[in-house]
């Protein structure tokens, strides 16, 4: 009988290309790793792994147990949403990951809604990026993800995966209501030489930002690095910088900023996202029906300046 934790971590290899990567992500040593697969060989009667340099390479045989293996994953989750379902309260824990604005703005009305409703229910929440999400959602490391998607710049298909939009949130560009940076621009392009507070370029909303600076001729000046929404409000409020927000943050934690509408009205998407095979477990439809209430209730305020008078170029 071939070994179910072993199967998992042949298909973790095949999808990280590492054993260190598999290591990592499961919590075991690359030895360990190592000795289970070869015990797994072992189990299937076949060779799985052929050296290459210093990694291995999965062999034919080894890609059609993967195959079974993502069969048997899907087909377990089923198994335990069915009977979950004949439960008559929804209980045990739901592992969540989620990226910090979510968390402060829609997150604390779905946490409330869902120890309201089920308190048998126990959500555990990790902040990640999307990216990290995902891989730990691949990896059974968290049940449902939170994510978001910023124009342009759409969410790779990932097979194996259900998603559900959630509700698309205004991004605005924000500025004190004092001092030097207080008065709105005429061009967006007028703002060259301001300093800014951005997300780092390797996060999708920091390569939004700066894609968006660039449209009208100009790199940002990034004064301030930092993935914390807070920071930036915070930076913008005291007369440190400007910066592009998204909406949903206005709503409790923009005060003493002025909102200015971009043109075009870039909107990001915010989604859940769940394994297939887990997509009908009353966990994850609450949760997610949590979300969506929580994400309908919040009302953006509308931009003190609307922004037909501030062109994209200059």
């Amino acid at each position: 009988m071939l070994n179910l934790q072993r199967l998992r971590m042949l298909r973790e290899l095949y999808r990280l290309g590492t054993l260190a990567e598999v290591a990592r992500t499961l919590s075991y040593t690359p030895s360990a790793v190592s000795q289970q697969l070869g015990l797994l060989e072992r189990e299937a009667g076949v060779q799985l792994l052929q050296r290459v340099g210093r990694g291995v390479r999965l062999t034919d045989d080894a890609v059609t147990l993967v195959e079974h293996t993502e069969a048997l994953l899907a087909r377990l989750e089923l198994a335990e949403a069915e009977l979950a379902t004949s439960q008559e309260k929804v209980s045990g824990v739901l592992r969540m990951a989620s990226f910090q604005s979510a968390l402060l703005t829609i997150a604390p009305t779905a946490l409330t809604l869902l120890e309201q409703r089920h308190p048998e229910l126990q959500v555990q929440i990790a902040e990640r990026e999307v990216g990290p999400a995902y891989e730990g959602l691949l990896s059974h490391e968290f049940d449902v993800i939170l994510g978001e998607e910023y124009p342009g710049l759409p969410d790779p298909i990932h097979p194996g995966v259900d998603r559900v939009d959630l509700v698309t949130d205004p991004l605005h560009l924000v500025l004190p209501t004092e001092g030097r940076l207080a008065e709105p621009p005429r061009y967006l392009s007028d703002l060259a030489e301001a300093p800014w507070a951005v997300d780092p370029p390797d996060a999708a909303s920091g390569r939004w930002a700066r894609a968006m600076c660039r449209g009208v001729g100009f790199e940002p000046r990034a004064h301030f690095d930092t993935l914390n929404p807070l920071l930036q409000a915070q930076l913008v409020r005291t007369g440190h910088a400007v910066a592009f927000i998204p909406a949903l943050i206005a709503v409790q934690h923009l005060e003493g900023t002025r909102l200015v509408a971009l043109p075009g009205d870039p909107r990001r998407k915010l989604f859940t996202a769940v394994r297939s095979g887990r997509a009908q477990h009353p966990a994850v439809l609450a949760c997610r029906a949590a979300f969506a209430e929580s994400a309908a209730r919040e009302r953006a305020p509308r931009p003190a300046w609307r922004l037909e008078g501030l062109k994209a170029g200059g």
